[in-house]
């Protein structure tokens, strides 16, 4: 939980995936700036937003599962002002959905929300 931002190697299959917004493989730059954890922890409010079918999984993860390096995003856990903004198909694999639905219908804070 310590890595700050910082340049970074794009692997592979980082580069395959982002072609199509560069015109190409070749064209994609080999070095990306990254947020790390340790930055985002430290800042004084985060949003985590995701929309589609696509990012089901990593939001019930990022949510639900355990803390891990491997799913970066499940540390937001620990962070203490971090709202989940999400659509029905990204939350479709939570297992808590009843419980969040209560939450966001029962608390004051949501009420300008709803």
């Amino acid at each position: 939980m310590r890595s700050r931002t910082r340049v970074k190697a794009l692997t592979p299959t980082t580069l395959q995936q982002n072609a199509r917004f560069f015109g190409g493989e070749d064209k994609v730059p080999r070095r990306a700036i990254t947020m790390g954890v340790g930055t985002i922890i430290e800042a004084r409010r985060c949003v985590l937003l995701a929309t589609g079918d696509a990012k089901a999984a990593v939001v019930a993860q990022a949510v639900e599962g355990p803390i891990t390096s491997m799913v970066t995003a499940s540390t937001l856990q620990l962070h203490p002002k971090c709202t989940v903004v999400v659509d029905e198909s990204a939350a479709s694999q939570l297992k808590e959905q009843d419980y969040y639905r209560w939450i966001f219908a029962n608390e004051p804070e949501w009420e300008e929300y709803r």
